[in-house]
């Protein structure tokens, strides 16, 4: 059996993230860094020779003892594995050619429509050149301004002798040096750098005549040249100053130049060659005022040739391009590399349909990338940016939508119908009448039931949005069809509480329910496992238990699974294999409203349902933001609540990384309020350090009212429900996220009475921080929130965590590009639509299959 070809690019990754976080040997998904390097080079591929498959298994075997090693040793393993294991790459793929095998198949049944493409492109935009350089005419802009002439950067002469999987090291243009530091950018092959796109580009196109020149502007300037000098600083000798006064017509500018180590006569006359009187000079920079009058910072020079040619130069007169960087590499390295090997985006082919691109108005890849490093012009950057974020999101919803299909097929779950007495009965008994949020996600809910087809829905609901009673009606169809029904819960203090509320519903409809946790006694725990596999027991409601447990079901049709995100995809799976022939209906549950560009990549392969409607009645929450100062205000406040016999929270945040340090902050406030502010009270203490039991009896005893102070860091966050709570204090506000504020906020209002958040910032919080707060005291919309913090902090901080299955896109913004998100969805679902499979287009398949791996971390296509 042939060995298959390792995953260069996530050995590479884990190799260089390892490197960067300090060799601490990283905890990964499934495994630590060295288990993951050592499992990966276990089998040698046969491409190799015989020393080298010897050697690969060596260093294979010495991550072996990568934990026993000190730094400096762990260094030089990782650092000459990346050696290696870039040679080796480099060896199989002269040898063979980078996927020659696959795509030689595609390219007579793609080439012609590609070739005639890539040749078609609309007036006005970038042609790859045939020539040996082509000049960009630009001369319309923006407005009335002027773009310079340029020369491209697109030469194609000898472009066919860069191979696209060819090592840096080895490009005229980069070299051996250049080709290691780029390696520190995890960037080894051509491939590499045309993918490594700018995050930014300064506008060096605008040309400006000089009497308008304005401080602050970046610009370039034509003139010619009305003296030059070159000479050695008086205060410094060994640095050389460039002095070229240039002129228009409408006025004249002294630009200078600053050389360190340079001070030779000889050095100096030839900069002064260089910009003889009379010549046509670019000059490009930011536009500042001194003493002396208007200047150029850090001005980049190029002359202009006599004969009417454009600038040739990558920084003067053009949109130049801004890289991601670290230590010891500076921009011009990365941009020279970039026109280095620009002329070999010509040979990328595009996978995208070529029916597909035209529908949604998107130009071809070797052009998108060309300008998304040196546009002709802000319109082609614009076009290129367009079409490589809608890639990003492109292949990540195909992916999702693609492995919702492939674990569909196959699959037959249950159909329930879902008109019965059961269901009827539970609706006549409600004692309030149910929202049309609520009511529209249950026909959601029952028409998925009403299908064989597994359902897989998300039900995202606000806090106190009654989404309960939703996955209570899923019970109950699944029930009234002979069915049992599960629900799963992230802690026992959450679980009790689903278990209190299913009894007394249940109670009514006289079904048995029961409460499965790490709790439950062994005599109760074998009699729930009798009543589950005779189907005795309908509904189980249960933790992490319910899986870890040997519990067999008799038929079980539906599972619910609140908070789904703390859940990890085994767990799931592992609930989901109980269910009947492995496959039953799946209701999953968050009260974490999430923007909807956010709930698409991260839900892409869910059915996602908003409830976004609160039951009439529900009081609004008072939010009020105070400073420290205000403490006194807070404290009358709780005095006066608990006085009137309702309790209070007082939310302390995560001061540092270290839990230690949180637990002593927790305690010392605790011990505070308890002695010096609150002392005729009762005040409990809840922190992440606690055992489960005690967690819960801090709970319970609040509940209860043995305490009527609850001091608590952010595990309050999730699953406390206490209707006699009226009042907040959050300390520290400005130091969550809005989300998190507004889930920690739904502890209190849960009961008939006027409730209260107090959001008090510290005395240094800036007024920004401030600012961000009002939005907490302007709006009680969970849904407007998460939008609001998806701006200000991001996705990723959103969620709470990197480690979120948030994808890491290089270009595209959830919240800039909410648009394009749309666009790419739709069109991932009309691909899907038409050809499930996607072996009508197999350069797409291929193409998915390694943007899911870079993006996701793991294969997609098995």
């Amino acid at each position: 059996m042939k060995t298959e070809l390792p995953d260069w690019v996530r050995l590479q990754k884990a190799l260089s993230i390892e490197a960067e976080r300090g060799y601490k040997n990283l905890v990964g998904k499934q495994y630590l860094f060295n288990e993951f390097i050592e499992v990966s080079l276990r089998q040698a591929p046969e491409q190799l020779k015989a020393a080298d498959r010897k050697k690969w298994l060596q260093i294979g075997a010495e991550f072996s003892r990568y934990p026993e090693l000190g730094f400096s040793e762990r260094e030089r393993l990782v650092k000459s594995t990346q050696t290696f294991l870039l040679q080796m790459q480099q060896n199989i793929t002269c040898r063979e050619g980078r996927r020659n095998s696959k795509l030689s198949v595609l390219k007579s049944q793609e080439g012609k429509a590609i070739a005639k493409e890539n040749g078609e492109q609309a007036n006005g935009r970038l042609k790859v050149a045939t020539k040996k350089t082509e000049i960009v005419e630009s001369k319309v802009a923006i407005g009335n301004e002027i773009r310079p002439k340029t020369k491209s950067l697109l030469s194609r002469d000898g472009s066919e002798k860069i191979s696209l999987d060819g090592a840096l090291t080895t490009i005229k243009g980069v070299g051996e040096k250049n080709g290691d530091r780029l390696a520190s950018l995890g960037l080894y092959v051509v491939r590499d750098l045309l993918h490594h796109y700018p995050h930014n580009h300064i506008d060096y196109a605008r040309q400006v005549r000089i009497e308008d020149l304005e401080p602050g502007q970046t610009v370039t300037i034509m003139g010619t040249v009305k003296r030059c000098n070159c000479f050695s600083s008086p205060r410094n000798k060994k640095l050389s100053i460039l002095e070229v006064v240039l002129k228009d017509g409408t006025g004249q500018i002294k630009i200078s130049r600053f050389f360190a180590g340079y001070s030779s006569k000889r050095w100096q006359e030839q900069q002064r060659r260089q910009y003889p009187i009379g010549a046509l000079v670019a000059a490009s920079g930011l536009v500042k005022s001194s003493k002396y009058g208007k200047t150029l910072d850090k001005p980049q020079l190029e002359v202009i040739d006599g004969s009417g040619g454009g600038i040739e130069s990558m920084n003067v007169g053009r949109l130049v391009p801004v890289y991601p960087l670290k230590e010891g590499i500076n921009a011009d390295v990365v941009r020279k590399a970039i026109v280095a090997v620009l002329p070999a985006a010509s040979q990328l082919q595009d996978p995208m349909p070529v029916g597909l691109r035209k529908k949604y108005g998107l130009i071809d890849l070797p052009t998108a990338i060309a300008n998304i490093h040196f546009p002709a012009d802000p319109n082609m950057l614009e076009e290129a940016r367009r079409r490589l974020v809608f890639d990003e999101f492109f292949y990540i919803q195909l992916g999702l939508l693609h492995r919702r299909h492939t674990e569909k097929q196959g699959k037959s779950g249950a159909a329930f119908p879902t008109k019965g007495k059961l269901i009827d009965k539970f609706y006549k008994q409600l004692p309030f009448k149910l929202t049309k949020a609520q009511q529209r996600v249950i026909n959601d809910i029952l028409g998925d039931l009403e299908k064989s087809e597994p359902m897989n829905r998300l039900v995202q609901g606000d806090v106190g949005s009654g989404k309960t009673i939703v996955a209570v009606v899923a019970m109950l169809a699944a029930i009234q069809a002979g069915y049992q029904a599960a629900l799963m819960a992230p802690t026992e203090v959450l679980a009790e509480q689903h278990y209190k509320k299913l009894v007394n519903w249940f109670n009514l409809l006289h079904l048995p329910v029961e409460l499965l946790t790490g709790s439950t006694k062994t005599a109760k725990r074998r009699k729930i496992h009798a009543q589950l596999e005779t189907g005795e027991l309908p509904v189980l409601v249960g933790t992490h238990a319910l899986i870890q447990d040997p519990v067999k079901f008799h038929r079980l049709g539906l599972i619910a699974i609140d908070e789904q995100h703390r859940f990890g995809v085994q767990q799931r799976a592992k609930l989901q294999e109980k269910g009947i022939m492995g496959a039953p209906h799946v209701l999953t549950m968050t009260a974490t409203p999430i923007p909807r560009t956010l709930a698409l990549t991260l839900h892409g392969d869910l059915d996602v349902s908003q409830i976004d409607e609160l039951p009439p009645g529900r009081k609004a929450i008072e939010t009020t933001v105070i400073s420290a100062k205000e403490r006194d205000h807070a404290i009358t406040l709780i005095r006066r609540e608990v006085a009137q016999g309702r309790q209070a929270y007082v939310v302390l945040p995560l001061v540092e990384e270290s839990e230690k340090l949180d637990l002593k902050s927790a305690i010392e406030e605790y011990q505070r309020l308890q002695d010096v502010i609150f002392p005729e009270m009762r005040v409990g203490l809840l922190h992440g350090r606690l055992t489960s039991a005690e967690k819960e009896k801090a709970i319970n005893e609040f509940r209860d009212l043995k305490t009527q102070i609850l001091v608590s860091t952010t595990v309050v966050e999730v699953g406390v429900d206490v209707p006699n709570a009226t009042v907040m204090l959050i300390e520290n506000a400005e130091r969550f996220g809005l989300s998190q504020l507004h889930q920690l906020r739904g502890r209190v209002g849960r009961g008939g009475e006027r409730s209260y958040c107090l959001l008090m910032t510290n005395a240094k919080a800036s007024n920004d921080a401030r600012q961000r707060l009002q939005v907490m005291s302007q709006s009680q919309d969970g849904f407007l929130i998460a939008e609001m913090d998806m701006r200000l902090r991001g996705p990723g901080q959103v969620l709470g965590t990197r480690q979120s299955g948030m994808p890491d896109f290089a270009l595209a913004s959830l919240v800039e590009d909410k648009e394009i998100l749309i666009l790419a969805r739709d069109a991932a679902e009309k691909t899907i639509e038409k050809n499930p499979t996607l072996d009508r287009w197999p350069m797409l398949q291929i193409e998915l299959e390694e943007r899911y791996k870079r993006l996701m971390g793991g294969a997609m296509m098995t």
